[in-house]
């Protein structure tokens, strides 16, 4: 079972530096929630897309965003692999973001990832919402930097073919590059579906840094 906390989120913020960032890294667990329930809004922030990659963003979220109540879509223009030196533009834009939603829940990258671009997004996101709960995803890349994920989301096997489909249609410009392909996140979901006992054997994976039991 999802979470409470995370099963009754209903404003959901999507944090990613690249185009399909926030796809790869929980786009399962948002078809899951959309389909438990569509009575949700989200926030679905992209930090860099230049070029065809914005029109790839665009098309992606909307195919995954599909059964929301209500969805924004916001995406920057900061310059790929240089987000350190763009740090106050960056921190700038998160506040300005903080005023049009107040959400219940926040993805955004894993805190370790060794990309430059992943971290400064983290990092600001732990910065400018500080008593929200926060997950951390994960992208399979040449780093090797996985991590220990403690939070796990079961996917059925329909949700995760669908994610799966949904990233080899809209992400064209990717599909040359030796780790975007199905068998790769495909095997990814089956590696967090057997850490987590997930019925169907597929799994999306997250680190939960600090999570608070109800209120006094």
């Amino acid at each position: 079972m999802i979470g409470v906390e995370l099963q009754n989120a209903k404003r959901i913020l999507c944090i990613g530096a690249h185009s399909d960032d926030i796809e790869i890294g929980m786009g399962g667990t948002l078809l899951r929630l959309l389909e438990q329930s569509p009575d949700r809004e989200i926030c679905w922030v992209v930090g860099s897309a230049p070029g065809i990659r914005e029109s790839e963003a665009r098309g992606s979220a909307a195919a995954f965003l599909e059964k929301a109540a209500r969805s924004e879509v916001l995406i920057g223009t900061f310059q790929e692999s240089y987000f350190p030196s763009e740090w106050p533009k960056i921190k700038d834009w998160f506040e300005h973001i903080r005023k049009i939603m107040e959400p219940d829940v926040i993805f955004t990258h894993f805190r370790e990832d060794r990309h430059q671009d992943h971290r400064v997004l983290s990092d600001l996101a732990w910065n400018t919402f500080r008593n929200h709960l926060v997950l951390e995803y994960e992208i399979l890349k040449y780093d090797g930097d996985l991590g220990k994920p403690n939070f796990y989301v079961p996917l059925s096997e329909k949700i995760s073919t669908r994610k799966i489909d949904l990233l080899m249609e809209h992400f064209e410009t990717q599909l040359k590059r030796h780790w975007f392909s199905r068998d790769s996140f495909e095997a990814l979901h089956r590696i967090r579906g057997i850490e987590c006992a997930s019925p169907s054997g597929r799994a999306e994976a997250f680190h939960a840094r600090k999570l608070i039991l109800g209120s006094t």
